[in-house]
């Protein structure tokens, strides 16, 4: 299919695996336009992009955004998991575009709150304060492959979605069991950070812990640990999923006093999606507010679960159009 010169964008999605591709109109993805690329088959992301334009029979573009699973810095990326270097050079270079942005994964995900079909947000804790302000803070958490936080600001000059490292601060440590768990998690590299508990492989290092409690030591794959834990056929990958479920409450609410977030906390990321309908029953709720004279506050922060998994995808777009908005105002 052949596209109208310059007048649409490109978004791209970047994970530790696969980078995902799109085109989009405004704040609209085009949903036949997404192409997913395996990242081992190329040098880097200058080579996935040309291929999407090939891909797309050529399509001249005006602007390209990328979310990156990773740290950005002044328009410069380095992938956390995937040994890319990413600036905004090569990206406008690779799409010949004349705009150009590179965002933290978190942060596309926050650009993408309000944009989402409704049908895709869920409720997992509503929120028992007043309705929330349309310029109330919201706060995006990812649980997948790593782990991160991103705040949401409404200002006066547009969306402020303020990028972080949160995966990498220490886990919290409320009990002797917790601080066991640290113990066994810090082995790999020193130091207990809450990614190595709060994703995919640390759902796998928690039901490891629970085996070495009990001396009798097993590995299971996270995906094999949720799916007993579905069907009920292991009782250990059910402890393990508990004690996750409780950790990320004890962590989103730390954070949730961080920030502030009255319009809601949003759970991002294939591990949320996957441990999210046993929330409720493992306790996150009461872990999220266990926070002593705090602990009727809390109800005041509702806690979401995004099930988009193009998100990312309609984020970068929306932060595209702002940027392509902005710049047409300033130029009136």
């Amino acid at each position: 299919m052949t596209h109208p010169p310059d007048t649409l964008s490109l978004v791209a999605d970047i994970g530790g695996t696969n980078t995902r591709v799109a085109l989009a109109d405004g704040t609209r993805v085009r949903q036949d336009t997404i192409r997913r690329y395996a990242n081992k088959d190329f040098p880097g992301l200058e080579t996935v992009l040309r291929r999407f334009i090939e891909d797309e029979k050529g399509v001249d573009v005006a602007a390209a955004c990328v979310a990156v699973a990773g740290p950005v810095r002044d328009g410069r990326a380095h992938m956390t998991n995937l040994d890319w270097s990413i600036d905004k050079t090569t990206v406008a270079r690779a799409t010949g575009a004349e705009v150009v942005s590179i965002l933290n994964d978190l942060q596309a995900q926050g650009h993408a709150l309000g944009h989402l079909d409704e049908a895709h947000v869920t409720t997992i804790t509503a929120s028992k304060g007043p309705a929330p302000s349309p310029h109330a803070v919201r706060l995006v958490v990812g649980v997948g492959t790593g782990f991160n936080a991103a705040p949401v600001f409404e200002t006066g000059n547009g969306r402020l979605v303020a990028p972080s490292e949160s995966g990498h601060a220490n886990l919290p440590i409320r009990t002797e069991r917790e601080l066991a768990l640290c113990q066994y998690v810090s082995t790999a590299h020193g130091f207990p950070a809450v990614e190595d508990v709060l994703s995919g492989r640390g759902l796998e290092h928690v039901y490891g812990f629970i085996g070495q409690e009990a001396g009798e030591v097993r590995e299971k794959t996270a995906a094999d640990i949720m799916a007993a834990c579905n069907d009920g056929s292991d009782p250990r990958a059910e402890e393990a999923a508990e004690l996750f479920a409780r950790m990320l409450g004890t962590v989103c609410g730390n954070l949730a006093l961080i920030q502030l977030p009255f319009g809601g906390v949003y759970l991002v990321g294939g591990v949320a999606r996957a441990i999210a309908p046993h929330l409720g029953r493992f306790g996150f709720a009461e872990a999220f507010r266990d926070k002593g004279r705090f602990a009727g506050f809390m109800g005041n922060f509702g806690v979401f679960l995004v099930t988009d998994d193009y998100a990312a995808l309609t984020g970068s777009a929306a932060h595209l159009s702002a940027l392509v908005g902005g710049a047409s105002a300033q130029a009136d």
